[in-house]
């Protein structure tokens, strides 16, 4: 070398790196598989059994889980910012793996609650902050665009590792499935990521070649992006999404059961939802790239309160499934925006801070969501009220984000 400085910069036509750095990020995503609500479903049956645990603990179990496993969301990101991606992220992957392994072993009720908590933790708040930060520490101008892809790639990573976990489940047991899954974090996605996960570029060299010619992005500092209303009011619209998706999952059988639908229209629902989150994801990846992300959020806001009061009054297999394709949708927008918000409005430097604030709002909001349309249920006799209530305030939020000032980076 003799001192030579080694020139980075990527030719013009070259393949730019950050696309694989965004495949691995997607990839790392489907690994919070064991920490999130429904991958803890593949198990929960099977595993109730097991320890002879009544469902009502089990359910405080979670709750309690999922509100201490929020906490993770705050110190990763700043671990993200100072140390990089490659490192953090190959760290949680073995971490992960090996709670998961352990959990496979439980036999009470108190490491229940503990390795649970680490999974939520490590996975659905750690890992996720590292995986939403990863594409934005490499693309600026065409950030939105990226994340519809990752967000496309991502979601049918789901959907080929939920069958395949579940059928695991029923042919080898959840104890087989659980250490299969871990063994895949420790011997899969950590060398993946050890391997292929680079530094992000620490000037604006590599940017370049994608991104930096008409990027007007300005890095803010963690606590001044927190000042700023466009981040709670972007925060509180995905986290919104996040509780109404996480009520309605977890009693969406017993909602449509009450307007005299069987078990066989959930199961339908449930899959014309995913397959239209995914025609969401391109179609908003695609808008928000040269639109505002501010009309994708308001138009997936509307869509999801028109969802809302749609519901008490399905009476038709076709009116469930015209419900399913909005919830969809405005799920796929909600997603792309999440995704590519806090990157584009605030830059690079404190993405990490910025995302675990953002991804600690929408687990709590999913931690709630549960607990709010059984409340609701209980109290009434009906989820009707929750679902009238829950579309008022979708739509205020929207008004909110119609009017509120963002960054002029995240604009067109």
């Amino acid at each position: 070398m003799n001192g030579t400085t080694v020139d980075r910069r990527p030719v013009a036509g070259t393949f730019y790196y950050g696309w694989v750095v965004l495949g691995i990020a997607a990839l790392a995503m489907v690994g919070t598989l064991p920490g999130r609500t429904q991958g803890l479903g593949l198990i929960t049956e099977p595993l109730l059994r097991d320890l002879g645990m009544h469902r009502v603990r089990f359910a405080q179990i979670n709750l309690v889980a999922t509100l201490l496993g929020s906490g993770f969301c705050f110190g990763i990101g700043g671990l993200l910012d100072r140390h990089g991606s490659r490192i953090v992220l190959t760290s949680l992957a073995l971490l992960l793996g090996g709670v998961v392994m352990a959990l496979s072993s439980v036999e009470s009720a108190v490491m229940l609650l503990v390795l649970i908590t680490l999974t939520r933790g490590l996975g659905q708040s750690a890992l996720s902050v590292v995986s939403l930060a990863m594409p934005g520490k490499w693309f600026r101008r065409r950030l939105t665009w990226a994340m519809g892809v990752y967000a496309l790639v991502m979601s049918l990573g789901f959907m080929m590792a939920f069958p395949a976990v579940g059928a695991i489940v029923l042919m080898r047991g959840w104890r087989f499935a659980w250490m299969s899954v871990g063994a895949a974090l420790l011997f899969g996605l950590a060398p993946i990521a050890w391997l292929f996960v680079r530094p992000e570029p620490d000037t604006n060299d590599e940017l370049e070649h994608l991104d930096q010619p008409t990027s007007r992005a300005i890095d803010s500092t963690f606590a001044a992006a927190l000042q700023t209303p466009a981040f709670w009011v972007f925060g509180l619209a995905s986290s919104l999404y996040g509780l109404v998706a996480s009520g309605i999952g977890l009693f969406n059988e017993s909602i449509l059961a009450e307007r005299g639908f069987p078990p066989e229209v959930y199961h339908r629902a449930l899959a014309v939802t995913a397959i239209t989150g995914l025609l969401g994801n391109f179609l908003a990846g695609a808008w928000a790239d040269r639109h505002s992300l501010r009309h994708v959020l308001i138009v997936a806001l509307m869509l999801l309160a028109g969802a809302l009061v749609a519901l008490p009054h399905v009476s038709t297999t076709t009116d469930v499934m015209l419900q399913a394709v909005a919830v969809g949708l405005a799920g796929g927008f909600v997603m792309v925006v999440f995704f590519s918000f806090w990157a584009k409005a605030y830059g690079r430097t404190d993405l990490g801070r910025i995302q675990g604030v953002a991804q600690a709002l929408t687990v709590l909001a999913s931690a709630v969501g549960p607990l709010l349309f059984a409340w609701c249920a209980e109290a009434t006799g009906s989820y009707v009220l929750a679902f009238y209530l829950l579309a008022i305030t979708v739509t205020l939020v929207a008004l909110a984000a119609l009017i509120v000032r963002i960054p002029a980076s995240a604009e067109p």
